[in-house]
């Protein structure tokens, strides 16, 4: 954490804790506190606007990006330049938590793919249209990243892998799985943003071997794969951000358990079933 942040988090809990006993916790010193406090000069209108990204952020589990937080704080009346925004919520140490996705060159294995779902998130049927992505899970051990795909039919997860790189092998083996589990009879779409795992030709041949209709969210949309980024704040809020996880295995258990609470358990508002209750009423 950087010296700046510590002496912004003491600034903000001055008259809750002592900031003699908070310097010692951060290990920095009170001259160089009072000094940075001297030196704030803090606009009110940015103290207000932080504190309202905070709620924001409160939330929807620190998952929102300054674009989103944008749209949250205009359906409030609140009206500020976007970038105004990202520079108050890097100041306040208020950026998502969320992975930033990266898009990578690959040159003549690089295999981009229309909009085919282009925001349609419902399913007449099981295995029309999957979404798929990948997030991840801190531990003392190191990063998890978590690949799934999710039937927007009754938004179960049908397939997840777990694994301590982002690679491509942990998309095609999640992709494996779901096959395997499901009886795939008609046309199926798999929708996932550009990220570089699903541009390469691994998962082109994959794709294509099993009759899957690939589908891609334009460069930098996260609304166009929203339901598969939506999985994963309910997996944070619900699960993740309560624990604190030791090792890989713990965090993998923790998932495991969770993922089938969520299938099988938890219910859905809008229909008022788990996920694999509506799917089990499904007659074709």
């Amino acid at each position: 954490m950087r010296t700046s942040v510590k002496y912004m988090v003491i600034y903000r809990h001055k008259d809750k804790y002592s900031i003699s006993e908070m310097c010692r916790f951060f290990n920095v010193s009170r001259s160089g506190y009072y000094d940075y406090v001297k030196r704030m000069n803090i606009p009110a209108k940015d103290l207000a606007l932080a504190e309202k990204i905070k709620e924001c952020q409160e939330n929807c589990g620190k998952t929102y990006g300054y674009r989103r937080v944008h749209i949250w704080l205009e359906r409030q009346g609140l009206h500020y330049n976007p970038k105004t925004i990202l520079r108050v919520m890097q100041k306040y140490n208020l950026l998502s938590v969320a992975r930033r996705k990266k898009y990578r060159n690959y040159g003549e294995y690089l295999h981009r793919y229309p909009n085919l779902l282009n925001r349609d998130f419902n399913a007449e049927r099981p295995n029309q249209k999957w979404v798929t992505d990948i997030s991840y899970i801190k531990t003392k051990q190191g990063t998890l990243y978590l690949s799934i795909i999710r039937d927007l039919f009754d938004n179960s997860i049908v397939a997840y892998k777990t694994g301590t790189e982002q690679n491509i092998n942990l998309v095609l083996s999640t992709i494996r799985e779901a096959k395997e589990k499901e009886k795939v009879t008609a046309e199926l779409q798999l929708h996932s943003d550009q990220g570089f795992q699903y541009t390469s030709h691994a998962y082109f041949k994959l794709t294509k071997s099993y009759n899957i209709i690939p589908s891609m969210s334009r460069k930098g949309n996260p609304y166009d794969n929203a339901l598969a980024e939506n999985f994963f704040s309910i997996l944070k809020t619900e699960c993740i951000y309560r624990a604190k996880f030791e090792t890989y295995e713990e965090a993998r258990l923790i998932i495991d358990e969770y993922i089938h609470f969520y299938n099988y358990e938890r219910i859905q508002l809008k229909t008022k079933l788990t996920p694999l209750e509506k799917r089990s009423q499904y007659v074709a």
